[in-house]
Formats: C-alpha cells, sequence, structure tokens
C-alpha cells in the first residue's frame, strides 16, 4: 500500500470533524427542503441550496474514506474486520430508517465499506482507477438499462424496493446514492487520507485544485448542454452535474466540491481553535450518525406534527434547517461533556468493535 508522511493526529482529526459539521449542516438543508416540498423558485437562496443537493453528501462520502484510510494505517486486518462489522449495522440501521425515510443513505454506506475496505491494500493508481471505471460503468448502464425502473417521480417513491431485483437495482444503479458510482468518492477519500493533509501547501492545492475542477466542470456541463440540447436532448442528459442521475460530470463537480470544503477546514481549523469555535463545533461533527438520525425522527417529525412537510419556501426549509443545526450543536456540546462518543455512535462501537 503506498502511504506517506502523516501528521500529527490531532490537528487532522479537528479540522476533519470539522468538515463532517460543514457537510452535515449541508445536507440537513437539503433534505429539508426537499421533505417541505420547497424544490422551487429562482432567487440566491434558492441557487446556493440547489448548488449544495449532491454536493453535502458527496463530501460526507469522501470524509468517510479519509477516515477509513487514516485507520488502517494502525492495522489493516483488524481495520478490515471492524470496518465488516460496522458495515452490517450500518445495514441495519439503514434499513430501519428506510421503513420512515425513502432517502436513507446508511444502507448505502455500508456498501461503500464494504468494498472501501476490501478494496484498501491497493495502491493510489490502482483506486483512482476503480473509481474511474465505476463512473464508466454508469455511464454504460444508463445508455443499455431503464434508470426509471421502479421510480414515481411525482412523489419520489420506489415500488420494489423490498425485493431482491428492486433493492439490488436501487443499491447499485438507480437509486438516491447508488454504489455505481458513489462508491467512487469513498476511494477518493481514501486516496487524500495517503497524503500529508497537515501540510499547508496540501490544503492550498486542495482548495486551488477543488474550485478550478468544479468551475471548469460546471461550465462545461452548461455548455454541452446548451449545444446538445436542441439537436440530442439524450446526449444532453448525460452532460449533468445534477445528483440524479449521478453522470460522470457530477462525481468531478463533487470531487471538487469536497476538495475545497476539506482544504478550508483544514486550513483554518488552527485559528478556529485559537479563537475558542472549533471547540463548539467539534463535538457535532463526531456525533454525525447520531445527529443524522435525530433530523429524521426529531427534526422531520417536528416539521410533520407542524404540518410543514410540503408546500413551504426555501426560507422556510433553511430557517428550519438553521434551527435545528442550532439545537443539535448545542446539544452535541452538552453531551460530550460526559460523554466521549454519541449514543449511536457508542452503540456501533459496542456492538461492532
Amino acid at each position: 500500500m503506498e502511504t506517506t508522511k502523516q501528521a500529527p493526529k490531532g490537528n487532522r482529526l479537528e479540522g476533519l470533524d470539522l468538515a463532517r459539521y460543514v457537510a452535515f449542516v449541508g445536507m440537513l438543508i437539503v433534505n429539508f427542503k426537499i421533505a417541505m416540498g420547497a424544490e422551487g423558485g429562482d432567487g440566491l437562496l434558492s441557487t446556493l441550496t440547489t448548488a449544495l443537493e449532491g454536493r453535502a453528501a458527496a463530501t460526507f462520502v469522501v470524509l468517510a474514506g479519509i477516515g477509513l484510510g487514516l485507520a488502517s494505517l494502525k492495522g489493516l486486518d483488524q481495520t478490515i474486520s471492524v470496518t465488516i462489522k460496522r458495515a452490517l449495522f450500518l445495514l441495519v440501521i439503514g434499513l430501519l430508517n428506510m421503513t420512515i425515510f425513502d432517502a436513507d443513505i446508511l444502507h448505502y454506506y455500508a456498501f461503500y465499506f464494504l468494498f472501501g475496505v476490501l478494496l484498501l491494500p491497493l495502491g493510489s493508481r490502482a483506486l483512482f482507477g476503480v473509481l474511474v471505471g465505476l463512473n464508466i460503468a454508469f455511464a454504460m448502464m444508463i445508455l443499455t438499462l431503464n434508470y426509471d425502473a421502479g421510480w414515481n417521480w411525482e412523489d419520489y417513491t420506489y415500488a420494489g424496493f423490498w425485493t431482491p431485483v428492486g433493492f439490488v437495482r436501487n443499491l447499485f444503479f438507480n437509486g438516491w446514492h447508488p454504489v455505481i458510482p458513489w462508491l467512487g468518492f469513498l476511494l477518493f477519500g481514501i486516496i487524500l487520507s495517503r497524503i500529508s493533509l497537515a501540510e499547508h501547501a496540501t490544503q492550498l492545492k486542495l482548495i486551488a485544485g477543488g474550485a478550478i475542477a468544479f468551475v471548469v466542470v460546471e461550465g462545461s456541463s452548461a455548455l454541452l448542454i446548451a449545444q446538445l440540447a436542441p439537436i440530442a436532448p439524450e446526449l444532453a442528459e448525460l452532460a449533468t452535474t445534477e445528483p440524479v442521475p449521478p453522470m460522470p460530470l457530477y462525481t468531478l463537480a463533487g470531487l471538487g466540491a469536497a476538495c475545497v470544503v476539506v482544504g478550508v477546514c483544514l486550513l483554518i481549523s488552527d485559528r478556529l481553535k485559537a479563537m475558542g469555535v472549533l471547540r463548539l463545533l467539534v463535538p457535532a461533527g463526531r456525533q454525525t450518525l447520531t445527529l443524522y438520525i435525530a433530523h429524521i425522527l426529531v427534526g422531520m417529525g417536528t416539521l410533520e406534527a407542524l404540518g410543514m412537510l410540503g408546500g413551504q419556501t426555501v426560507a422556510q426549509a433553511v430557517g428550519a434547517s438553521l434551527l435545528f443545526c442550532f439545537a443539535a450543536t448545542v446539544y452535541a456540546l452538552i453531551w460530550a461533556r460526559w460523554f466521549k462518543r454519541g449514543p449511536i455512535e457508542a452503540m456501533m462501537r459496542k456492538i461492532a468493535g
């Protein structure tokens, strides 16, 4: 396996926890916006929240890959054993969550980790080759298979999910976060875990490279769609950077956004720590599994009780999201005074090691 000089553990983990917090806030805004039926609008706020769709979740998966890669430094055999157990734990929790929240991502995570840990022995170039292969495979699949199979796009319901054929099709091809190509985000995170992330030069390269990639990809997508839409609308759909379906340009845009978030959070973590801000946010960044479940059970449960699931504005969705984020941050800060891990994180560690 390819390795590089690693940075002091404390600095890196705090910067990555900050990135997890940022990604969680972004993903929560997207989920609340969809759940509250606030998908329309042409204003700046709508544009900004639309830009988060698929990017925040992709950043989360990249961060999971970084964590997996760093864990492997302690011993590959132990990492494989523990990760497989945790993947099974996430699969059970995710499938239970699917009974109340159709857009669950945890059961997909179970398979990202399962395949990712089995690919850990590969070098970075080989992992990047798998990443590219996943995106080529998805492009070929969407040209030859029926992407709409099982979907009712009017209410975002998926028929046949609990059947073997429907489950496999949703998991690998046309679900919200299909393994092909989403596993590539986790593999990219493993690659990032092998570079000197704590060095400022690396952080600046991540920010600059990610920003350039994001802008170039988004611009290329817009240009291609404008050129192809009038003459070949089917081909124009292949050039989208929207998360559904996750075409190759979407993956590139997601990777670029993830690099920017990771680079910025690592770069500013020391300064935020000196200002006393980091200690307020890191506990929530370390409890994102608990908070993910909470935003469904507590957050969306409260919205349902208030009759706010559907027909709301983007401003209302963002307001509700930020209110929940504030409450979650305060809760995590208080919880961390007495407990090292969040309740679901502690449960996973006790069961899976």
